[in-house]
């Protein structure tokens, strides 16, 4: 079997999310997202914003946690139709929510005090255009939040091995230090990152 050109990892994400949309807020799909939304509120409690975009936003689970917990203006973008009729049914007009592709954004330049990407990063198969994107639509001195599954090295070798040759949209498992060079690459600065073990996930955030 050969191996996948990069959008296709876009297409079959989109696809994947699509058909598991009605199922996500409370299936295994979704679990790992969700353990992670009590430690990325702990981590926004370092930080002062009035806005926030959530990129792979799915259904809204997040912005919804995150709209009970903080007074801020909140707006999502998602490559799933389906995701996105579910998020717009749970927050209607409280939140700002749009189809999009996360290299480009549709959102204005310096629009936003805090970018979050939760559990979705790994699905980006242009990252570097991802956070060349984020950083334009973040206001001067904004700041960035990834969350994301990880693992050890060999751990992280073999779910890359097996990307190839499934159909779930993921294109690559970062260690952490790996998302904190990429954004070091993209001059944000104030780069800080933790591990979380017993979620096999790390937490990245920096400034802009």
């Amino acid at each position: 079997m050969a191996y996948k050109k990069s959008d296709e990892y876009k297409e079959q994400s989109k696809e994947r999310y699509d058909i598991e949309a009605d199922e996500y807020d409370s299936g295994d799909r979704g679990y790992h997202a969700r353990q992670l939304y009590t430690d990325i509120q702990h981590k926004l409690e370092d930080f002062s914003f009035k806005n926030l975009l959530d990129i792979g936003c799915g259904t809204g689970n997040l912005l919804s946690f995150i709209s009970s917990k903080y007074s801020t203006e909140i707006s999502g973008v998602d490559i799933s139709p389906k995701m996105l009729q579910i998020a717009n049914e749970k927050l209607g007009d409280v939140a700002d929510l749009r189809e999009g592709d996360s290299a480009n954004l549709p959102f204005d330049d310096e629009s936003f005090d805090m970018v979050i990407c939760n559990d979705s990063f790994h699905h980006y198969p242009h990252p570097e255009m991802v956070i060349s994107e984020i950083r334009r639509v973040l206001k001067p001195r904004g700041n960035i939040l990834i969350s994301d599954i990880t693992g050890n090295t060999l751990f992280r070798f073999y779910l890359n091995l097996r990307r190839h040759f499934s159909d779930e949209g993921t294109f690559k498992i970062y260690s952490k230090d790996e998302i904190s060079k990429l954004l070091e690459n993209t001059q944000f600065t104030n780069i800080k990152s933790v591990l979380i073990p017993d979620k096999i996930a790390f937490i990245v955030t920096a400034s802009k």
